[in-house]
């Protein structure tokens, strides 16, 4: 059912991340017609573990006119490029999946096919060596220069980030209301949310809801039963434990460490003056006090806070946007952190709402394209989240012999099959990952095209020798004129807690 009302009064209930990122763009993109008002209570912890982004981050900068280095100063933040699986293919078998491009394409194959043929003649070098970001990733370097590509993304604060976007949407006259919902009150001809009733006796009245409420899903599941998608057949980690600990000098790497071990995976995550850790995990193959236990056993330095359990159901919401409400974050689904996707979902929820915001009221045409397109976005990524854990040739513990034998879904099932045959990736407009992730990915976890196009066979093996090194040579060239990425870091956007000793140059 649609409604008549016109859309001029926002309510956002949770902040946190989500919350506010949707604040910033709302009010400062399209707050000139309507009224922005953001609810939430400091009694309410928000999960704030999502300290990994990836480089759309940068577009929701743009769009909101963020300077980086004033941000990343503001959020104790450093660069990422890339993460680092160890221990996934198997034990001791390590590789990176780095952002940017590799070498260089033709119109009818992309680099890898010239890559694949090179290697079965003997001369392609690892594929990190073709590509900036990974030697820089393996070099410790990096720098931001005028008219680069922005292949890079960030580790960062998620609390300090909810703050700073705070700043930035109050200043656009965004109102926050401190308060718990108690009741979420419907129509009752439309079922449409019309108010939310708070602790305090205050009543918020609005025209559209954003539910950034986290996995409690206050709006969009327990107010009107949307309904949620369960995809722990497939993604079977339910549980994470994360700690806070002070850095360490080995810790300040230019990328994200993802370190499998039997029942699950590590994250280590460095910011400038401290270090974000977590294990994620299944609950049938490890007890919770067994994965803090693990979790305290390998992590550098001393521990900031206490160890705390955070529980997760992945999948999705079956409709992302249900009559006046949108959810944006984990009230709408979680697809693990493995590729740090978090922050870009809520990122598109909210550039996607806003391109389909109701000029006069709420059209189902709308609504339904808003979660068609969703829809399509996260099972995209859940399917290359899955091959992390299904393409593996770990038999060494149950949770891996599970993950190497489960059913996967028909669409990831076809894009391995064509891969391994043929070596061909297609990339579809709504998707994620390029070519270059999936190819990283699959490669690091063993698996190798059987063909490359024929197109590879129209340069003699000189040419295709000399064309390899090319590249090579001008990656190295390049990331020669990086220097070490903490370094640029000192001197570009330092935190103000950075210790005096660390400041120096």
């Amino acid at each position: 059912m649609e409604s008549s009302q016109k859309i001029n009064r926002i309510v956002i209930a949770g902040g946190g991340t989500a919350g506010w990122m949707a604040a910033a763009a709302i009010s400062k993109l399209m707050g000139k017609h309507l009224t922005v008002t953001l609810v939430e209570s400091d009694e309410i912890a928000t999960v704030g573990v999502g300290e990994a982004t990836i480089p759309t981050l940068h577009i929701f900068h743009r769009l909101l006119g963020i300077r980086e280095s004033e941000f990343m100063a503001a959020t104790n933040a450093t660069f990422k490029l890339g993460i680092s699986f160890e221990n996934w293919r198997d034990v001791d078998k390590n590789y990176i999946h780095s952002f940017g491009f590799l070498g260089q394409d033709c119109w009818a194959a992309q680099f890898h096919h010239f890559w694949v043929k090179g290697l079965r003649k003997g001369f392609s070098e690892d594929i990190g060596e073709y590509c900036k970001e990974h030697l820089a990733c393996r070099q410790g370097r990096f720098a931001v220069a005028p008219n680069q590509e922005l292949n890079h993304a960030y580790h960062l604060d998620a609390t300090r980030y909810a703050a700073y976007l705070r700043k930035l949407a109050e200043a656009f006259n965004v109102k926050r209301v401190e308060g718990k919902i108690t009741r979420v009150n419907l129509h009752e001809d439309t079922g449409f949310i019309t108010s939310l009733n708070l602790e305090d006796g205050q009543l918020i009245e609005g025209d559209l809801f954003i539910d950034c409420t986290g996995f409690r899903a206050l709006l969009i599941e327990k107010a009107l039963h949307t309904g949620y998608d369960d995809w722990s057949h497939w993604l079977p980690m339910n549980r994470a434990v994360a700690m806070q600990t002070t850095s360490q000098d080995e810790e300040h790497v230019p990328y994200t460490r993802a370190i499998a071990h039997d029942s699950g995976w590590q994250w280590r995550i460095p910011l400038q003056t401290r270090t974000g850790n977590g294990l994620v995990y299944c609950d049938r193959y490890m007890s919770d006090d067994e994965a803090i236990a693990t979790l305290q056993k390998n992590v550098l330095g001393e521990p900031i806070n206490q160890p705390r359990v955070i529980r997760f159901l992945t999948g999705t919401r079956r409709k992302h946007w249900n009559k006046n409400c949108v959810a944006l974050g984990l009230s709408s689904g979680f697809i693990e952190p493995l590729e740090s996707t978090s922050i870009h979902l809520i990122q598109r929820g909210i550039i996607k709402l806003l391109q389909l915001f109701p000029s006069e009221s709420i059209v189902q045409a709308n609504v339904d394209e808003f979660n068609s397109q969703t829809r399509v976005e996260m099972e995209n990524i859940r399917d290359f989240i899955v091959a992390h854990y299904h393409v593996t040739d770990r038999k060494d513990a149950p949770f891996w012999r599970h993950c190497r034998s489960m059913t996967i879904p028909d669409s990831l099932r076809h894009r391995l099959e064509l891969v391994t045959q043929s070596g061909q990736f297609f990339k579809k407009d709504e998707e994620l990952f390029n070519t270059a992730s999936w190819f990283q990915v699959l490669l690091g976890q063993g698996l190798l095209p059987q063909q490359y196009h024929p197109i590879v066979d129209f340069m003699s093996d000189d040419e295709l020798k000399q064309f390899l090194e090319n590249i090579k040579s001008s990656t190295q060239s390049a990331v020669a004129k990086w220097p070490n990425h903490m370094d640029f870091i000192r001197s570009y956007c330092q935190t103000d807690d950075m210790p005096m000793k660390a400041k120096a140059t």
